[in-house]
């Protein structure tokens, strides 16, 4: 694979602390710790009238640490070369998604990665009884029309993000050789090798429970392994090991480590008579691959719970909490082994057959999402994935995050509501869930952290029909001069669902979606912390709020002294895949080289005080670098390693 090797340096900063979490996690490995960087902003004075909510902050009681994979999103390889369009990538590239799935959804089970399908039937069963054809699966992966895999690659070089693949395990099932399993694991352990270090995260198949799925039925008579006509847990987690065992052996050849999932299933579906095959997928699949899965996957979609309001909608995120309840009983009754969970396709499931509604292209979806996220964190999940970058529009019933070209009287790529929601979230939260609670309204919700640089950001929901104000308390927290917030609204049509959003009074360029040709110039709304915090909550809106401490980093150097300490830099990964994260202490540094072994500077960069990443894009050979950091005070090194 002839791609150039990117080194991305990212400035982070070092904590104070870390908070032990038990068990491994693959997903907390690059754990880094943020640091809040203020926007520009514009002075605001606080509402009138006495508050009527009241959130208290502990930020002394960790919850969770924030997973580094949660803000994922997925692209489909029926999208098209979307991967190519330069007004997508730079949206992209704006919002820092932290990786992007891919192949599928469904279309992962008749993936061919490098265009070529060896020993596959005619047909492949799909449904119960609806059939792709075998022209079909020749053309994935290298064909005219869909994203090719070198494509996909292209796509995240651009967007600087990690990915996530779904290996075609529906291979294994309907793959006519005398031995499909080996096959088809041999094929997914050849595009590891190709992948070269790229990407750390895979999981085995999509949905394969479902009799939606390629390889949920198949045809015995052309198979030569002895495979029954259905599926069950315990046939894909046989199958799983041999995977896992192939993939794994093939990134040790390249001296990468892969991180592997398995699918499991998030209710109890003792009684699930309508798909006999996830009566005991969960029983069959752990008893069979024990400690070999690196993390558990589960797919959901999330409706509403208390009628189909958008008070509804938004309660229905609360299902994050009983699927995780759900799956560590589960593994604890079934004797399982404890892994991270995966929610790697989510999204909301607003529509009606036969109605015209447009509840999934709504601000309210956005909204959702945020309440998603919070739970994501706040329970413990890994790894996200939202489904999906593009999709066709049919009247608002998509879940794609951008228009490609189908919707009326909107560019191509306008980002839709739920863009901004994600963009802001992932600008207003540090790295640690802190405890928080709310009184005097049921309807407003908070999740709140912390960041190394002593700030708390804080994201707060009203699913109410009211404005409330909101009087906020850090407990034992000494605040800075200012606190700052960017709200997020919808606007007055299409109902509950309006179809645009509004941040800081910022209406949308166009008729659905938000202001994104003002997104670089939006300005916070500043205020002067005095004796208190409160600010306004409007109705159905989000308030991402950021309150300085009273030491600031992002403006005061820190002690000199950290200069002079290797320990207070760290570089992940080590030994290094193709992107390394270096973290290091704010306002410390002045340059950064890249030496190779000879002691010859490959790439040398300023850093400013202010500035939190450096992006190195670098031409190098496999081997043994340095990064060489200048203080005033002093210089000293770290160790790079790279496998091209």
């Amino acid at each position: 694979m002839n791609r150039d090797l990117l080194l991305r340096v990212m400035i982070y900063f070092l904590p104070a602390f870390l908070v032990s979490q038990t068990g491994d996690n693959c997903f907390l490995e690059d754990h880094y710790d943020r640091y809040a960087d203020i926007p520009q902003s514009v002075e605001k004075q606080k509402p009138a009238g006495a508050p009527a909510v009241f959130i208290t902050v502990d930020a002394d009681h960790v919850l969770q640490k924030v997973s580094p994979y949660i803000f994922g999103t997925a692209v489909a390889a029926w999208c098209g070369h979307i991967g190519e369009e330069p007004v997508l990538l730079e949206h992209l590239e704006a919002l820092e998604p932290d990786l992007i799935r891919f192949p599928g959804g469904s279309w992962g089970d008749i993936f061919f990665w490098d265009g070529t399908s060896p020993q596959i039937p005619e047909v492949a069963y799909y449904d119960d009884g609806d059939k792709w054809e075998h022209p079909d699966f020749q053309q994935y992966g290298k064909g005219s029309w869909p994203m090719t895999t070198d494509e996909f690659y292209y796509m995240i070089d651009e967007v600087w993000c990690d990915a996530l693949i779904t290996i075609n395990y529906g291979y294994a099932r309907y793959g006519t050789a005398p031995d499909p399993v080996a096959q088809a694991a041999h094929y997914a352990a050849e595009w590891v090798r190709y992948d070269d270090g790229y990407t750390r995260f895979w999981e085995i198949g999509n949905e394969n429970a479902g009799s939606w799925e390629a390889g949920y039925r198949i045809d015995t008579s052309l198979n030569q392994d002895g495979q029954p006509q259905i599926i069950s847990g315990e046939i894909y987690g046989r199958h799983f090991l041999v995977f896992a065992d192939s993939m794994r052996k093939a990134a040790e050849e390249r001296n990468e480590t892969i991180y592997i999932g398995a699918q499991i299933l998030h209710y109890n579906a003792a009684y699930d008579n309508w798909n006999p095959p996830n009566k005991k997928w969960n029983e069959g699949v752990f008893k069979t691959i024990g400690d070999a899965a690196d993390f558990y996957v589960v797919h959901n979609y999330f409706g509403a719970k208390g009628g189909r309001s958008a008070k509804g909608f938004l309660n229905g995120a609360r299902e994050i909490e009983s699927m995780m309840s759900f799956i560590k009983n589960d593994i604890q009754n079934k004797g399982a082994a404890l892994k991270p969970v995966a929610l790697t396709e989510w999204n909301i499931t607003a529509e009606v057959e036969g109605e015209i509604n447009k509840r999934n292209t709504s601000f309210i979806s956005g909204m959702q999402a945020v309440l998603i996220w919070g739970e994501m964190i706040k329970n413990g999940y890994g790894m996200a994935c939202r489904w999906l970058i593009a999709s066709g529009y049919d009247n608002g019933d998509t879940h794609g995050m951008f228009n490609d070209g189908n919707e009326p009287d909107v560019p191509v790529w306008n980002p839709r509501p739920d863009y901004f929601y994600m963009y802001y979230f992932k600008r207003f939260f540090g790295d640690h869930l802190v405890q928080s609670s709310v009184t005097g309204n049921e309807d407003i919700v908070a999740y709140a952290s912390t960041y190394s640089s002593g700030h708390i950001g804080l994201v707060v929901v009203n699913k109410g029909s009211e404005s409330q104000i909101v009087h906020l308390n850090v407990e034992e927290y000494h605040y800075g001069d200012q606190y700052y917030i960017i709200g997020l609204t919808g606007g007055d049509d299409n109902g509950e669902f309006s179809q645009v959003v509004y941040v800081n009074d910022y209406g949308p360029n166009h008729a659905t979606g938000g202001p994104i040709d003002d997104l670089e110039d939006i300005e916070v709304y500043a205020y002067s912390t005095g004796d208190n915090i409160t600010f306004m909550s409007p109705a159905l809106s989000v308030q991402f709020v950021l309150i300085e401490g009273e030491v600031q980093a992002s403006v005061k150097p820190v002690a000199s002294a950290a200069a002079d300490s290797p320990d207070q830099v760290t570089v992940l990964p080590s030994p290094a895949r193709k992107i390394f994260k270096i973290h290091i202490p704010p306002g410390q540094y002045e340059q950064i080289d890249i030496i190779d072994i000879l002691g010859r500077v490959v790439q040398s960069q300023d850093i400013d005080p202010e500035q939190t990443m450096i992006q190195c894009y670098m031409n190098l050979n496999s081997g043994t670098y340095f990064a060489r950091f200048y203080s005033p005070q002093s210089v000293f090194i770290k160790k790079l390693v790279i496998f091209k």
